[in-house]
């Protein structure tokens, strides 16, 4: 960590002082690594919007507890500056309660907000809000967040927050505690869209809101909701703090979905553009990209200096999670392959696709992604996270000072520095597992 201790001290050297940047918006691709952003540009055609940045890093994403991360350890990393275990929220291994960037600008009287397409209670953003032992432990995440001082929550997951239909058992009706505390409450798109309000939970499904693929009627899309939310955190001329989540990556990469992925980064650099739009008009407004992990262990090939983008663009229109959603049979899921992919499955493909769904809840659409990128010549090392560096793009003022390979929990404190609401205790330096 004494690289950013010399990087603060280089700073204040050049006469900047706290308050150098007015709004900040960050944006956390979960499970988004370099592979991902490239291949999603390559099959758009077109340089994506988070590519044209002037400034970019590369960050280490390791645990207190493992050289894989999952999304808690690295949600806290990334909005509290400190390692943890995997699986723990707003705090250290030890149990201690640490403070987030996001509780500490609020504290100092800013604006804040979070907007995602999964659970509002899920682990990138409870990260921002929340301190649990267990990132399972929803329900508690629900009643933080009603508590919190943020200003915006867009996302889904309303069954954390009522007392019936959902998955509380102790009776509390959090949206009323919401509404008690100053939130309104909004859950369709047409609410969101007319909102002129000035404080706001808006909750937009059951669960997860649906793949952007899939998303229609009254689901908002990640661009909107990153339009109002930016039009509700600035219409005072205040600063603001807004954290934006592309949640669903993760699952299409869990997935080794090439279709999926492709579709919620392109959706994912829409909402970035969003804020990009609104930095041109409030040049104060810094703007950092990231990503909590790589997933799925992305491969530009399998091999023979190829990868068949021609296909994916013209044939590929459905994830796999769509075809086994609404095909059961073998001759079913054939015959819809054949359709939506324009891909021929053989019986060695079924003979491996019988035996991941043996091994998981997930195995039959882990299994169908596999098969539909090597049809493609897309490779994947695994179902799961890895431990590779991931991006880190900036713009705006200070944008310069994100260079070089960096550390996730190095993010959040030169965020913090550059903004005027400090993380104000010591990172603990905790070295990569095995690191020593």
């Amino acid at each position: 960590m004494r690289k950013l201790f010399l990087l603060l001290l280089l700073l204040l050297s050049m006469g900047l002082f706290a308050g150098y940047v007015k709004n900040v918006i960050y944006f956390i691709g979960d499970g988004m690594g370099l592979n991902h952003l490239i291949l999603s540009s390559y099959l758009e055609s077109r340089e994506l919007n988070i590519m044209k940045a002037p400034n970019l890093a590369m960050t280490m994403t390791f645990s207190a507890n493992s050289n894989v991360t999952d999304s808690a350890a690295a949600g806290t990393a990334l909005a509290a500056g400190y390692k943890t275990n995997n699986g723990m929220i707003g705090m250290l291994p030890d149990g201690t309660v640490i403070s987030n960037i996001a509780e500490i600008a609020a504290e100092k009287g800013i604006k804040t907000g979070i907007v995602v397409t999964c659970r509002v209670t899920h682990a990138t953003p409870a990260a921002f809000y929340g301190h649990v032992t267990s990132r399972k432990d929803e329900n508690t995440l629900a009643e933080q967040l009603v508590n919190s001082p943020l200003t915006v929550a867009f996302g889904g997951g309303w069954r954390h927050f009522v007392p019936t239909g959902g998955k509380r058992k102790d009776g509390k009706d959090l949206i009323a505690v919401a509404k008690e505390n100053g939130f309104d409450y909004i859950t369709t798109k047409t609410e969101m869209l007319n909102y002129d309000g000035d404080r706001v939970l808006g909750l937009f499904a059951y669960s997860h809101l649906k793949a952007v693929s899939e998303r229609s009627g009254e689901e908002p899309m990640l661009p909107e909701m990153v339009s109002k939310a930016l039009d509700i955190l600035s219409k005072d001329g205040e600063p603001f703090f807004l954290m934006v989540e592309g949640s669903q990556i993760d699952w299409e990469a869990h997935g080794n979905d090439v279709y999926g992925v492709w579709k919620e980064v392109v959706e994912f650099d829409n909402a970035v553009k969003v804020a990009l739009d609104f930095a041109e008009k409030h040049p104060d407004t810094l703007i950092v990209i990231t990503a909590d992990h790589e997933t799925g262990g992305l491969g530009l090939s399998t091999g023979g200096y190829t990868m068949n983008l021609e296909k994916i663009r013209s044939d590929y229109t459905r994830t796999a999670d769509w075809i086994l959603a609404n095909f059961k049979t073998e001759e079913e899921i054939k015959e819809a392959v054949k359709v939506y992919f324009n891909v021929e499955l053989t019986e060695e493909d079924f003979v491996f696709f019988r035996t991941e769904k043996a091994k998981s809840f997930y195995g039959a659409s882990n299994a169908l992604g596999r098969i539909l990128s090597n049809k493609v010549d897309i490779g994947w090392t695994t179902f799961d996270h890895t431990g590779a560096p991931v991006p880190v793009f900036a713009f705006g003022p200070g944008s310069e000072y994100f260079e070089g390979i960096m550390d996730n929990t190095q993010i959040p404190r030169l965020i913090g520095f550059l903004a005027g609401y400090e993380l104000i205790s010591p990172v603990n330096t905790v070295p990569p597992v095995g690191v020593h």
